[in-house]
């Protein structure tokens, strides 16, 4: 079922002239749809038990080289913990793709599938001292941190290592901000990382994330402006720094809709060159939402329709998948996916959607109301779109005994 493709010479390192962001590449035909023939046929022809996720690793491939064409400054490093399924990576090795990661296992997991140490950042800001000293072992330069007590590690078992110091965001318009709990100030990173040169590490450069499935464009800019200050300061103080990384934050296409990547790409390059001018950084972008979000589809089926009470208008829909067996985000219906019910049509009446889960918190959307078919059946199928992204990651090892989600890749 999966497909493959020759592997691709790693790139090299972009040099720093703004006119790499004027630069062109050939030009991506980019699918016209999300929701794929070929999906649909391969639940057709296998059938395979519900909850399912199925993957077109071709629209990753689209994905990735629509980024690349449209933002050709920046190094893609895909952000493993979206979807971490070995023929994923393997994909993304194939194309050339660096990558983010946030333990030994992922690290283990790209490296198994071809990548190389300096294809990898370690930019989890919160790590074991064993972990920082393993991925050393492996060949590992490049980790991300964001206070002292992380500094300190890095400089006693990753010794000359390239760090870099996430700001924090307060990731306005992101549907899954990522604010408080990563990243310092403005003012501590430039101490922390004036003080990385004293402990003989490489002050390499800054992050950030303005929140994932973030909506608005102009975010990055505002990032972008302190990032900059922090260079200048920086610089005053004798430590010059190679590297920007924006972080993720490009929507996948759920219920609403979003700008197309080539809006944020023109945003992104307009506040590079307004920030540095004609001396860029090595910028560095961490994508998994937008690169695999749209590729994948669930398949899962309606377990049971009830209502509380004869007076009551909005049917309670239970689902065979739910938060604990891939559906994690849609925690505070953060992320509202669309959502397909197979053969019926005709009019339709306000649902609660539940997962299968002897647990109170298993409800999937009570507040938005979805609208589902007045003739939905126990048994129906129901296809949940745009769910390549942070479904199968999240899914639970078997809670209430539920078995985790399935994946296929195609």
């Amino acid at each position: 079922m999966e497909t493959r493709s020759g592997t691709l010479p790693v790139r090299e390192g972009s040099s720093r002239t703004a006119n790499r962001l004027q630069k062109k590449s050939p030009s991506v035909k980019l699918r016209s749809t999300p929701v794929l023939d070929k999906i649909s046929r391969f639940i057709a022809q296998h059938n395979p038990q519900t909850p399912a996720l199925v993957v077109d690793l071709d629209v990753i491939a689209d994905n990735y080289l629509a980024l690349r064409s449209t933002l050709p400054a920046a190094e893609v490093y895909y952000a493993v913990k979206a979807n971490p399924a070995p023929e994923v990576i393997t994909r993304l090795v194939s194309l050339g793709s660096f990558f983010d990661v946030a333990s030994p296992a992922e690290i283990e997991l790209v490296m198994s599938a071809g990548a190389k140490p300096q294809q990898i950042s370690f930019g989890n800001t919160i790590k074991k001292e064993t972990d920082i000293a393993s991925a050393y072992k492996r060949g590992v330069r490049m980790f991300a941190f964001d206070s002292e007590a992380e500094l300190l590690k890095l400089a006693r078992s990753a010794p000359d290592a390239k760090v870099f110091c996430r700001l924090l965001m307060n990731c306005e318009g992101a549907d899954w901000p990522l604010s408080r709990k990563f990243g310092c100030e403005v003012d501590m990173a430039r101490d922390l990382l004036i003080k990385a040169k004293a402990l003989r590490l490489q002050p390499y450069g800054v992050s950030f994330h303005v929140g994932s499935q973030q909506t608005r464009t102009d975010q990055w800019a505002f990032a972008l402006e302190k990032t900059a200050e922090l260079f200048a300061s920086l610089k005053q103080a004798g430590i010059s720094l190679e590297m920007v990384n924006i972080g993720g934050g490009l929507p996948a296409h759920y219920r609403d809709s979003v700008e197309p990547v080539e809006a944020y790409a023109a945003a992104i390059q307009a506040a590079m060159t307004e920030h540095f001018g004609e001396n860029l950084p090595r910028i560095i972008i961490e994508p998994g939402r937008s690169l695999v979000g749209d590729s994948g589809v669930i398949e899962a089926e309606v377990v049971l329709i009830s209502k509380k009470s004869y007076g009551d208008d909005t049917r309670w829909v239970y689902l065979d998948i739910g938060k604990f067996s891939g559906l994690a985000e849609t925690h505070d219906e953060a992320i509202k996916y669309r959502i397909e019910v197979v053969g019926r049509k005709g009019a339709t009446g306000p649902v609660i959607l539940a997962g299968p889960s002897c647990d109170s918190v298993d409800i999937l959307y009570e507040k938005f109301q979805y609208r589902l078919p007045l003739s939905l059946q126990v048994g129906d199928r129901i296809r949940i779109h745009a769910t390549g992204a942070y479904t199968s990651s999240y899914s639970s090892v078997g809670f209430n005994g539920f078995a985790p989600l399935k994946t296929y890749c195609i």
